[in-house]
């Protein structure tokens, strides 16, 4: 019988209703078995932490993550684990790597989510023994998993069994009645074995990466609404879980998700979770207009409907044009398209035409839009010339005496991807933190972790919408209270996605962080690179903050403490298990 004892620390239960106080908490055998407020009489060969002074929380939650790869070649995903995230769910955005053979499972992810081709293919290749969920659930298990997982099953993924790749993503073809019920068995099937639910995707810049249909659009775009009426008809009756984005362009499609989460005239409730409730730079009504929707949904609609959200200000890099948000316009969408082929890129650049049209389609005031396409906002971080550091790319037109897309363009063609350059998108006003985080519509959770490893690092977004309440608090203007907030990040989280695990409470599993609160004075933003050793060292943005979490525990097992993961973490000891839902 192997027990732990956290002693003296500052309980956060994960209810929001109960005061944080100080408490001891004994585990055994991986489970909470007491949480008091007097000392626990233990026998001599348990482990004692001392935790006088810190805070201990329950093991963050991250609900949107593109781990399906690097789970395989580095079961410890220790991004999120020093962060303190203890339970991941991955499958999102359609795409999940169950049903279909490596290439076609490589070339559904590795450009959307810009996770390296030459990585995933191979790894794939080598290890894909699995072709059902339950013989995926059983290679799963027999990982050195870090952290607990969870899935949902991508509709990409079950249309590309049904379909075929071809016609799958071709826009005159339509599922037949046979398909269709192909796609519905897979689901249950999926559903039976402990998934939670189906992840959809609306948006077209969600392309397709290899040679057979390089630039076609990810297969789930190309399924009608009457086509997914099956697959959400055994959502609605097993209690799954729906999860998608709209179309981004047109943004129509995120109404198909409200009115699929309805229940009205006797309809059971549909959970329905949609990407991403933000304070876009360049649309400022989202916030408040797809906010208000969101919540007119579930107070009249009868709806379970829940957006998306980062909780710190989305910030975005980029090497040359290699960026998905480039799809969002078509002289963008021109340039990613010939991504393989840089002299007809540069060809098509030098065109007057082609500029003139990019000029007016960055400049378009109106039209929806993600990246603000402002010039003026984005900072060149890396550049063989080393007098362009630092500054904007309306600074460099001005020294050049030209527009400033004509510079952003000739630079692109002179360095391609050694230009490197960021720029936050959403989320850069501070006072809206209040209405973000207080949503009643809205779950805190959205990382994209394991994903455009070189465009975002959100690991740490718990750590960050911590550091937030406690600076608005310091500054009289609080958001909310401490307990409210973590309750956000972990027990809220586990009770929506019907997941076991978010809170201190007897019995449960010991997912904890312990914390010390001296240390987020030491919070910022700074991102670095770190190699993922098992990717072939290829870079990752990352975030550190050196000793603020103290420990993670998962399962009743220390994985990291003294900023150090514990010796065969994610190598030889398996800590993490796979955490199935809870469909009926």
């Amino acid at each position: 019988m192997s027990q732990l004892l956290i002693k003296n620390g500052k309980v956060f239960t994960g209810d929001p209703h109960t005061n944080a106080t100080i408490k001891n908490i004994l585990v055994e055998n991986g489970k909470i078995k007491l949480v008091e407020g007097t000392d626990i009489a233990t026998g001599d060969n348990t482990t004692v932490i001392d935790a006088t002074g810190k805070w201990v929380t329950p093991g963050f939650i991250d609900t949107h993550t593109h781990y399906d790869a690097e789970v395989i070649a580095s079961p410890g995903l220790k991004e999120s684990a020093r962060h303190g995230v203890t339970t991941v769910i991955m499958g999102s955005c359609s795409v999940s790597a169950i049903y279909n053979n490596a290439e076609d499972t490589s070339d559904s992810f590795t450009r959307v989510e810009a996770i390296p081709r030459q990585v995933m293919l191979p790894l794939l290749e080598k290890e894909k023994t699995w072709s059902t969920p339950k013989e995926w659930v059983d290679y799963i298990d027999k990982k050195p998993l870090g952290i607990n997982i969870a899935s949902f099953i991508g509709h990409s993924d079950i249309r590309i069994k049904a379909m075929g790749l071809g016609r799958s993503v071709s826009d005159n073809e339509k599922a037949t009645t046979n398909e269709k019920a192909e796609m519905e068995a897979m689901l249950n099937d999926a559903l039976d074995n402990g998934f939670l639910g189906l992840s959809t995707m609306d948006n077209p810049w969600d392309k397709m990466d290899g040679e057979k249909y390089w630039s076609h659009k990810t297969p789930s775009f190309y399924a009608s609404w009457k086509e997914r009426k099956g697959l959400i008809r055994i959502l609605r009756e097993r209690d799954a879980i729906l999860q998608g984005a709209p179309n981004l362009v047109t943004r129509v499609s995120a109404f198909n998700y409200i009115l699929a989460s309805a229940g009205l005239f006797r309809k059971k409730r549909l959970k329905s979770t949609m990407i991403a409730l933000m304070d876009l730079i360049g649309d400022r009504y989202i916030l408040p207009v797809v906010g208000g929707l969101a919540n007119y949904s579930n107070n009249f609609l009868k709806a379970d409907f829940r957006m998306q959200s980062p909780p710190a200000p989305f910030t975005v890099y980029y090497d040359g044009v290699d960026s998905v948000m480039f799809e969002e316009f078509p002289s963008g969408e021109a340039l990613r398209h010939l991504a393989k082929n840089i002299d007809r890129r540069n060809e098509k650049i030098r065109d007057p035409k082609f500029r003139e049209n990019f000029k007016r389609e960055i400049r378009r005031k109106f039209a929806p839009k993600v990246w603000h396409k402002d010039l003026s906002k984005s900072i060149i971080l890396k550049c063989p010339d080393e007098s362009l550091i630092g500054k904007n790319f309306f600074q460099v037109a001005e020294e050049k005496n030209v527009h400033p897309v004509d510079a952003f363009l000739d630079l692109i063609v002179i360095y391609d991807k050694k230009i490197s350059w960021t720029t936050t998108i959403a989320n850069d006003r501070p006072s809206k933190y209040h209405e973000l985080y207080n949503h009643k519509s809205n779950l805190i959770s959205f990382s994209d972790a394991g994903a455009h490893l070189n465009n975002m690092a959100f690991y740490d977004f718990p750590i960050q919408m911590m550091k937030r309440v406690i600076d608005a608090s310091e500054q009289g203007d609080p958001i909310m209270s401490m307990e409210k907030c973590v309750w956000r990040l972990t027990k809220e989280l586990a009770d929506w996605f019907n997941i076991d695990a978010g809170e201190i409470t007897e019995g449960m599993p010991a997912d904890i962080v312990i914390i010390n609160p001296e240390q987020f004075k030491n919070v910022n933003d700074d991102v670095i690179e770190a190699p993922i050793e098992e990717f072939d060292n290829y870079p990752r943005l990352v975030t550190r903050h050196p000793n603020l979490i103290e420990n993670v525990i998962v399962n009743g097992n220390i994985i990291y403490e003294n900023d150090e993961f514990v010796e065969g973490y994610g190598k030889t000891k398996k800590t993490g298990i796979y955490k199935p839902g809870k469909a009926k």
